[in-house]
């Protein structure tokens, strides 16, 4: 199987793909939260590849295709943002500051814990970068000192905890605003949250998308400070 992985051009593709669709097969039938597509997709892939015995690097090889259409996706995020500027323009402030907010209080949780569990500086820089995109959360990770792989893992993690938690933390905190909700989502579960935010509506999606670039910027600061308090 591993040759064929080998020389086939797309089956890492298809793959994926077809883990994704029986994920969102799941996920309509059965009405649960912990079927989550994207969770599903990765358990089934790792399933495959183990009971196969594919090495990875060769699964990879014919799946990063894939990985080509994460930046159209994410300059995509732009459309509805647009669409919903004079709402955008209308609340900066409190949007701005709802950003911050969330974003201080991630750096401030990753600290705590990580003095109350005795983390070494480097799995405690590892954490800092969590609630942003991957490919800022790498660079920031790499630069102050961190394991870059498990930056990786813990970014995704943190997507796929969001797109699966959102709906219920909203409707248990009473979260009806959409400004409100989608910057909640966006500024902590990134990328993969925002999916969530666009399915529960257009503001939703437009605040997410704005949460994930603001967020971003401001965590590469903001980790860059705190890298220093441990």
């Amino acid at each position: 199987m591993d040759q064929v992985i080998v020389e086939s051009a797309t089956i890492g593709v298809v793959i994926s793909l077809i883990s994704y669709e029986i994920g969102i097969f799941m996920k309509n039938k059965l009405k649960l939260a912990i079927f989550n597509p994207l969770l599903v997709s990765i358990v089934l892939v790792i399933l495959f590849l183990s009971i196969f015995h594919v090495d990875y690097d060769s699964y990879n090889s014919s799946a990063q295709y894939l990985a080509y259409l994460l930046t159209p996706a994410t300059v995509s995020l732009a459309v509805p943002l647009y669409q919903q500027r004079e709402l955008l323009k209308k609340h900066l402030t409190a949007i701005l500051g709802g950003i911050v907010a969330g974003v201080m209080a991630s750096l401030v949780t990753v600290w705590g814990m990580s003095v109350l569990f005795g983390l070494s500086h480097e799995a405690y820089v590892t954490l800092l970068p969590k609630s942003i995109t991957t490919a800022i959360g790498m660079g920031v990770s790499e630069e102050l000192g961190g394991y870059v792989t498990i930056s990786v893992a813990i970014i995704i993690i943190t997507g796929v905890l969001g797109n699966m938690s959102a709906e219920f933390v909203c409707r248990i905190f009473r979260i009806r605003s959409s400004i409100s909700r989608g910057l909640a989502i966006g500024t902590a579960s990134h990328a993969i949250g925002t999916a969530k935010a666009m399915e529960m509506g257009e503001v939703e999606g437009a605040m997410s998308s704005l949460a994930i670039v603001v967020a971003g910027l401001c965590t590469v600061v903001g980790a860059s400070v705190f890298a220093y308090f441990l």
